[in-house]
């Protein structure tokens, strides 16, 4: 079984990889903007239409506060960006968001950080896999019927690529990732050649309709709340952002400015990509609605669009107003877009396992999520990852509205911590830098980690009030859990270590020295195993030593007394009563009497085990020894051997058994007069 189950493993993880061979699996550049990029990037299929979906609500008039909202999204993400760049400098660790504000303003900010970043990962798989699917779905139409279905699958496939190594998963991922950019910077580029050059006029398919305000006469603050309430919206194009500061450790030597370097390529890219097709969109007159009001709110010839409509995508419909719809490029753009959003979820499988294992090695989550896998990846904080997002997508029937309402909110808490802790951590070197062109530079980074921890915060702010109802109060329960549960992990850890501590080097703990050790075997029967018991705790020479057997049966007990006196084995037998006819009750009972009689002696049990080669086997063999451990185990003063016997089905390599044939047992436990054994009643034996 363990071979078929390895055999397994190989084909999909691949052979395992050496600890010394991690520098091979460390990333390029033109490797680690695919690999930490693609959340950000894939995040422009979606953000400039969620800014045109809320304007929607006030009616077409309102677009013309698209560009602002706009520019208020590039102007926060060109800050994070220039903040992040910061944070990989000062913290190369791969600590990130978390590092920052663990180091600057305490564990529970940092906690908080941590906390607010894996929902957020686990949110980013779930988000980017159904909103694949759902563009998937809208062309294939088995997809869509089986969206929930389909996105699991695709999760799983993403898991065991990532679980293949870090460089494979990059591998996999660049190809789509660069055609996804120069096919989107090529529409950019080609929509504002023909717009400023040639002078055509674009025209998007849905140009000539028209949409009903579902709140009309929007004015004042309402009007400033829906403006803003867009902007935030817009904002999902920041997620993923931080990605890159959490893998600085996957990064090639130099780590922390390869990191910087990647961070500022993909700000430029993402900025530029998110500006054109905004900017595309609405020369273009792009008409969008939000999905659950579209086929009310959208007039086509003056009627309603009815339920038949579908509202395509802002991405579909600028390819389509720039190259024509049914063109080449137009499915370029739409194939080539629906596989980013899929591969947006690897930017999460980078970030959570990293942050996972940052965490462990801090004593905040088990310590399994620090230990690296076969292909020297995280694979355990892998799988979390991808059983979380699993379950979202189950729960919420991989609805991508749903999902969306609990979107971004983890993300900008972490922002917010993370640039107030830049802040301090800024001001704290001030106070002791004297080079002037030094501290000018701080101050320069002070303030714009100011100024974007200010804007985020007031982002952060807006997305709790417009979605907290709609399904935003799940992560506002979600993080808090998280968080008191890491807490008890890292209680648990210091109790324990407090607890294990060894004195100092020359001093002694007499409790820890035993004055006697009373052994035990247990005995269902005399065979080869119960033999081999026997011989073994001798040699370990115990201060008194027997055998035990509980009397299930009154006749069975009878007959192995009377095999046992004709056998002459040199050990003394005890016979434990058990009118219930249990195993494990009377053993934890004379085991009690005997640490209650001498509290400062040690007991140990040695318990014979079979060892066998088949599963099945193991359904058939040890299971009272297994029940008997796992109660022993909590007994202090109580120690467990147990003595393993190989049955045939466990040697492969057949003949390598030592024959045990009667003699050979006999000569080796030994029998007779001539061999005694001081027992704790202080008899010889014979």
């Amino acid at each position: 079984m363990s071979r078929v189950t390895d055999l397994v493993k190989r084909l999909l993880v691949g052979r395992a990889l050496r600890s010394t061979q991690l520098h091979h699996q460390l990333l390029p550049k033109r490797l680690a903007l695919p690999v930490f990029a693609g959340d950000a990037l894939s995040s422009v299929a979606y953000a400039p239409q969620e800014i045109l979906v809320i304007l929607s609500i006030g009616g077409v008039g309102l677009y013309g506060f698209g560009p602002w909202a706009a520019a208020g999204v590039v102007l926060v993400m060109l800050t994070v960006v220039a903040s992040y760049r910061q944070n990989v400098h000062a913290y190369p660790s791969g600590g990130g968001d978390y590092e920052v504000a663990t180091t600057n303003l305490g564990a529970n900010a940092g906690l908080t950080v941590a906390s607010a970043l894996m929902v957020d990962y686990v949110l980013t798989v779930a988000v980017s896999v159904a909103n694949g699917a759902d563009y998937v779905g809208a062309t294939i139409p088995f997809v869509a019927e089986h969206r929930p279905t389909v996105s699991i699958a695709i999760v799983v496939l993403l898991t065991i690529v990532n679980l293949r190594g870090i460089r494979e998963s990059g591998v996999a991922f660049a190809v789509p990732t660069y055609a996804f950019i120069v096919a989107v910077l090529g529409m950019v580029l080609w929509g504002l050649f023909r717009l400023l050059v040639l002078g055509d006029r674009l025209h998007a398919p849905t140009a000539d309709f028209e949409i009903v305000a579902e709140q009309a006469d929007v004015a004042g603050f309402a009007m400033a709340f829906l403006v803003l309430r867009a902007f935030s919206s817009g904002c999902a194009a920041l997620t993923g952002v931080e990605a890159i500061s959490n893998g600085v450790p996957a990064f090639r030597k130099p780590k922390s400015k390869n990191a910087a370097t990647t961070l500022l390529m993909m700000g430029l890219i993402a900025v530029t990509m998110f500006s054109g097709i905004i900017f595309l969109g609405l020369r273009s007159g792009v008409k969008l609605s939000d999905p659950a009001t579209t086929a009310s709110h959208i007039l086509i010839h003056g009627r309603p669009a009815g339920p038949g409509y579908h509202q395509q995508p802002i991405i579909a419909q600028v390819a389509s107003a720039v190259f024509g719809g049914g063109s080449l490029m137009f499915v370029v753009i739409a194939a080539v877009t629906a596989l980013i959003l899929f591969l947006a979820a690897n930017t999460a499988f980078n970030g959570f396992p990293v942050l996972g294992a940052i965490l462990a090695q801090d004593r905040y989550l088990p310590r399994q999520l620090h230990t690296r896998g076969d292909r020297l990846a995280f694979s355990n904080g892998i799988i979390i990852l991808a059983a979380g997002a699993c379950l979202l997508i189950w729960a919420f029937d991989a609805d991508v509205s749903k999902l969306l309402n609990l979107y971004i909110v983890g993300v900008f808490v972490s922002f917010t911590l993370s640039q107030i802790g830049m802040v301090r951590h800024w001001t704290r070197h001030l106070k002791t830098e004297t080079d002037p062109l030094t501290r000018f530079q701080m101050m320069r980074s002070r303030l714009i980690n100011g100024f974007g921890g200010c804007m985020t915060g007031i982002v952060l702010v807006v997305v709790l009030l417009t979605k907290f109802s709609h399904g935003a109060y799940i992560v506002c329960i979600a993080m808090p859990t998280l968080f008191l549960m890491m807490k008890g992990i890292r209680h648990h850890y210091d109790r324990v270590a407090e607890e294990l501590t060894a004195p100092e080097e020359g001093e002694i703990d007499e409790s820890m020295l035993p004055a006697r050790n009373h052994a035990i075997v247990l005995v269902s029967k005399i065979h080869k195993p119960t033999l081999r018991a026997l011989a073994y705790a001798r040699a370990t020479r115990p201060s008194s030593l027997e055998a035990v057997t509980v009397a299930v049966d009154a006749e069975e007990a009878a007959e192995l007394q009377e095999e046992w006196d004709r056998r002459g084995v040199a050990v003394p037998l005890k016979i434990l009563d058990s009118p219930y006819r249990e195993i494990t009750g009377p053993i934890l009972d004379y085991v009690k009497s005997l640490r209650r009689r001498s509290p400062r002696d040690v007991v140990t049990v040695y318990i014979p085990e079979y060892v066998v080669g088949r599963w099945w086997e193991h359904l058939l063999h040890n299971q009272s020894a297994l029940r008997l451990k796992g109660r022993l185990l909590f007994k202090p003063g109580v120690m467990v051997t147990s003595v393993p016997w190989q049955l045939a089905s466990s040697d492969r390599l057949k003949g390598r058994r030592e024959p045990m044939g009667p003699g050979a047992v006999r000569r080796r436990y030994g029998a007779g007069r001539d061999e005694h054994v001081k027992t704790g009643g202080g008899r010889d034996a014979g």
